[in-house]
């Protein structure tokens, strides 16, 4: 009984929240690990959910919402009175707020915030202002800054007076500013150890410390940590004020689902994440708008094949080669989109060196399409004995070869200058493009010497 209990862990907490134990409750979700915690919450339904984050406190119902996607956090908290989903926000850090706010409806965010103390409602809208990969969006606010005119008793009896809360703050810096908030120095902790305790900051701190602007992009922020081996950094408006502190750990989790983001959208999954606990309609649309597009875009590489059907009915054997062409040919495109996309994420290339792709590309898509073209076409001669035939499906696979890759390096630069995700659209685009030619090549090539066929 205990080991299937273990297997399936949403039904024992499903019958514990039955039971309106809190205790109990609490004392299971403690003995289970995170990832048992997510599949057994994600396995619940959506009034067992709700009740589940009802019947714990604040802090405890905010640290089972750790434990979850925040795609599924924010199912869940929508469904709650605002003010219950308040007080569990209230106990996150303040990048997860964000997050999860990010997650919801305007209404439902507003709602919630407007539940919120007066600064914690403030600090959230100051932080929904910023792009979520950008180090507005990724800082935290749990951070301590003192005056330079301070001394280091003035931080020691600070410590002491508030020493419940900063004891959950990830602190391994101090910082100091101006009157106006201005950031002017920085402190390790263990420089406040040997100084004499009346000691003023400004003697001690580093000055002109590392810092970030809040418009860094994520890309910008990954480079930085690569280069400076720091615990976190400031961050600062235009005017050098501190707003807050990136962590690394943060950095690498935007990217982390950053990847995971560009995986769905290569997969036709878009409007974000998507969990098999999620409502029906919902999984189905989001399915369904991409697979919508890609009939349209089907439709246009078939009706190709549609104006040459003659020439498909003389010579069957084509219809053999046509997949082949554009599949091949498709690899090839799709390789010079991962490297653009990956130059682009870097800052190696800029969306308007069309011309300097152009050349890079087209010269590997001339060595690859004839190399490709020639076992192609050999395959077709040695089946068919026919030169023609493989003069044709081979030549037709060296040329849209090189349309494909010329194509699948530029794309995504014209997509970006666009304003458009490249890594969402430039697959597909590819792909109806590299097909339509493809069947183009293969079969006008064939109607200019079909009576050698």
């Amino acid at each position: 009984m205990e080991a299937q209990e273990l297997e399936k862990p949403w039904e024992q907490l499903a019958s514990l929240i039955e039971s309106n134990d809190a205790h109990q409750v609490l004392a299971f979700l403690n003995s289970i690990n995170p990832a048992d915690t997510a599949l057994a919450v994600s396995r619940l339904n959506a009034g067992a959910q709700s009740a589940l984050l009802t019947l714990l406190s604040p802090e405890h119902a905010a640290e089972v919402i750790e434990d979850i996607s925040d795609a599924q956090a924010a199912e869940i908290i929508e469904d709650l009175h605002p003010l219950h989903a308040a007080a569990i926000l209230e106990e996150l850090d303040s990048d997860h707020v964000v997050d999860l706010l990010g997650e919801l409806d305007a209404a439902d965010a507003d709602a919630i915030i407007g539940q919120m103390t007066p600064e914690d409602a403030k600090e959230a809208r100051q932080f929904l202002q910023y792009p979520a990969d950008t180090a507005g969006g990724l800082m935290i606010s749990e951070y301590l800054d003192y005056h330079s005119e301070q001394t280091v008793q003035d931080v020691l009896d600070d410590f002491q007076a508030n020493r419940d809360e900063y004891s959950t703050y990830n602190v391994q810096y101090l910082f100091v500013t101006d009157n106006q908030d201005r950031l002017e120095g920085v402190l390790r902790m263990r420089d406040l150890l040997f100084p004499l305790r009346s000691t003023k900051l400004g003697k001690l701190m580093i000055r002109n410390p590392y810092k970030i602007s809040v418009a860094a992009s994520l890309d910008e922020l990954s480079n930085f940590f690569e280069e400076h081996y720091l615990f976190g950094a400031p961050v600062v408006d235009h005017d050098n004020k501190l707003l807050g502190v990136v962590l690394p750990e943060a950095v690498e989790e935007a990217n982390s689902k950053r990847s995971v983001s560009q995986f769905l959208g290569f997969s036709g999954i878009i409007g974000g994440e998507e969990f098999r606990s999620m409502p029906l309609l919902a999984r189905s649309g989001r399915r369904l708008s991409w697979l919508s597009l890609n009939i349209v875009l089907n439709i246009v590489s078939a009706s190709v094949i549609a104006l040459y059907q003659d020439t498909l009915a003389t010579v069957i054997a084509l219809a053999v080669f046509l997949p082949m062409v554009s599949d091949m040919s498709g690899c090839s495109g799709n390789q010079a989109v991962a490297v653009s996309l990956r130059e682009l994420s870097l800052g190696l290339i800029r969306p308007t060196e069309l011309l300097r792709v152009l050349a890079k590309e087209a010269s590997v898509g001339v060595l690859n399409g004839l190399a490709l073209g020639v076992m192609l076409g050999g395959v077709a001669l040695l089946w068919k004995g026919n030169f023609f035939l493989g003069l044709v499906v081979g030549g037709a696979l060296a040329v849209n070869t090189i349309v494909a890759v010329t194509l699948g390096g530029l794309i995504p630069l014209v997509l970006k200058r666009l304003k458009l995700d490249p890594a969402l659209v430039s697959s597909p685009l590819l792909t109806t493009v590299t097909d339509m030619c493809g069947f183009f090549f293969v079969l006008s090539f064939a109607s200019l010497v079909l009576n050698r066929l």
